[in-house]
């Protein structure tokens, strides 16, 4: 009988810590963890190039330490007013070499991302010309059109799983996308 009960709790502990092994280690291809890992974004480019010709502007942020001491590099914008620019954006994991693209990633996973566009520049708007598989939009292009004089500033917004569905979301307002931020920059504009 002694031996019975000095027994038992080895017995006890190596069933629990063998159930817990079990039930911790998953196969699961559908895991969320394994499956949407967070991308490193360190590296975000609006290059806006005027419908009619001219030199393309560079709207560019730059961040190599991430949430480091180092602060990120932002190459503002100066525009034309009353013109009409064709946008696209790149995203790049430079911390890895040769650069890794994310943007890629973007498209491939088009249906789980969406940029957002909010600007105090007054008469600038931004359309989306790029959409998923559902027909939502997903702003990796647009086209940008600015209006008189002015400037303010334009910040571009990546969510990650927003509900596309969700009341004003396809119209580009964010206030009921939900999700998560991806990465989030605000450019300081002149439209002259």
């Amino acid at each position: 009988m002694k031996v019975f009960f000095q027994t038992k709790p080895l017995l006890l502990i190596s069933i629990f810590t063998s159930l817990l092994l079990f039930i911790s280690c998953s196969d699961d291809p559908d895991d969320p963890v394994i499956e949407n890992e967070q991308e490193v974004m360190t590296t975000f480019t609006y290059t806006l190039t005027p419908a009619e010709g001219g030199s393309a502007v560079e709207l560019n942020y730059r961040d190599l330490d991430g949430d480091g001491s180092e602060e990120p590099t932002i190459t503002n914008g100066t525009l034309s007013a009353e013109t009409i620019y064709t946008g696209s954006i790149t995203i790049l994991n430079e911390t890895e070499s040769p650069a890794e693209n994310v943007t890629e990633e973007v498209e491939e996973e088009d249906k789980d991302h969406q940029f957002f566009f909010e600007t105090t520049v007054t008469g600038l708007t931004v359309e989306y010309t790029d959409f998923d598989g559902d027909g939502n939009p997903v702003g990796l292009s647009t086209i940008l059109t600015t209006g008189t004089a002015g400037s303010g500033n334009l910040t571009v917004t990546l969510k990650h799983e927003p509900d596309k569905s969700a009341s004003g979301v396809a119209d580009g307002d964010m206030t009921n996308a939900g999700g998560e931020t991806d990465i989030s920059v605000t450019w300081a504009i002149t439209v002259e």
